[in-house]
C-alpha cells in the first residue's frame, strides 16, 4: 500500500513515516516545512491549493493527514480555522477524487472541551460519548472536519477515521513532567494527559489496518504526566466531576478503551520508564 502523510515534517509526521517504513509500506512524505532528511520521497506543498493537493495524493492508496496549525494561539483565530478547514477539506475531497481506500487524520482531544474553563468535564474518565465543546477556532475546525469526514464516507464508503490525539510527547519533553508535581492544577487542561509521538504513530498505522469505517478515537498514554493517583488529582481539582474509578492508580484520563478494542490499541511508551 502507498500512504501519503502530510504534516511529515512535524512531531508526529516524523514518527509515522518511520513507523510505516518499519511495516514495509510505500510512503510518501508532503509538508511545507522542508525536513532537515527525510527516509520517504519528499514533496513541497500548499495543501490549501486544491491543485498541489491532488499531485499530491495521485497514485496513493491512503492519506494520513497531519499537516495542520497544530494548537491554539500559533497564528490567529481566523487564520487557524481558515487553513485547517481548507487543507482538511483538499485532502477529503481529492482523496474521493483520486479514489483512495482509506483517510485517517489527525483531530484534536480539544474537541472535549479543553481547557476545562468555560466547561468543566462532564464526567471522567472522558471518552468519545463525551459532550463536544470547542472552546478555539482550533478546536472548532477540527470537531467541523469529523462532521466533514463523516459525510464523505457517507457519499463514498470510503473509511475516515479520525485520531483525537492528546498532547504529543518525544522522550526528551518527559525531563518537564516534573516540574507540573507540585500543582495539579498546571496541567489540569487536559485531564493531565499526553501520548507519546511513536505511540501515535502505531495508532496511524493501526487505523490503516483495522476493519473501521467512519469512526473517531481517543489517542492518548495510558498514565497521566503526573505521579499522583488519577483519583486524587480529580478529587482535588475536579470535586464535582463524577469519576469512574480505574484499575490502575495513574490510569489515564482520556479513555483509550475504544481504540483499544476497535483498532487494537495499546500504548507502548511512558514517561515513567526514563524516571
Amino acid at each position: 500500500m502507498k500512504v501519503v502523510v502530510t504534516g511529515s515534517s512535524g512531531k508526529a509526521g516524523r514518527a509515522v513515516v518511520a513507523e510505516l517504513l518499519a511495516h514495509d509500506y510505500d510512503v510518501g512524505a508532503v509538508d511545507l516545512a522542508t525536513p532537515a532528511d527525510s527516509t520517504a520521497p519528499f514533496v513541497h506543498a500548499d495543501l490549501t491549493e486544491f491543485g498541489q493537493t491532488l499531485e499530491c495524493l495521485a497514485g496513493a492508496d491512503a492519506v494520513i493527514h497531519l499537516a495542520a496549525i497544530p494548537a491554539p494561539g500559533v497564528r490567529t483565530a481566523q487564520d487557524t480555522f481558515r487553513v485547517n478547514m481548507l487543507s482538511t477539506y483538499n485532502v477529503f475531497e481529492a482523496a474521493r477524487v483520486l479514489g483512495l481506500r482509506r483517510v485517517v487524520w489527525a483531530s484534536s482531544e480539544t474537541i472535549l472541551g479543553l481547557p476545562f474553563e468555560r466547561e468543566q468535564p462532564a464526567y471522567a474518565p472522558i471518552d468519545e460519548e463525551h459532550p463536544s465543546f470547542p472552546e478555539s477556532s482550533y478546536a472548532l475546525s477540527k470537531l467541523l472536519a469529523e462532521e466533514l469526514g463523516r459525510q464523505l464516507h457517507r457519499w463514498t464508503d470510503t473509511p475516515h477515521v479520525a485520531l483525537r490525539f492528546s498532547n504529543i510527547m518525544e522522550p526528551h519533553d518527559y525531563e518537564r513532567f516534573p516540574s507540573f508535581w507540585d500543582d495539579a492544577r498546571l496541567r489540569c487542561w487536559n485531564l493531565w494527559g499526553y501520548v507519546d509521538a511513536r505511540d501515535v504513530a502505531a495508532s496511524c498505522r493501526l487505523a490503516l489496518e483495522a476493519e473501521v469505517a467512519a469512526e473517531h478515537f481517543i489517542v492518548a498514554a495510558a498514565d497521566t504526566v503526573m505521579n499522583r493517583p488519577s483519583a486524587d488529582l480529580m478529587a482535588e481539582v475536579f470535586p464535582s466531576v463524577p469519576y469512574r474509578p480505574t484499575p490502575g492508580a495513574h490510569d489515564t484520563l482520556l479513555s483509550i478503551d475504544k481504540a483499544r478494542r476497535l483498532l487494537g490499541y495499546e500504548p507502548q511508551h511512558s514517561w515513567r520508564a526514563y524516571e
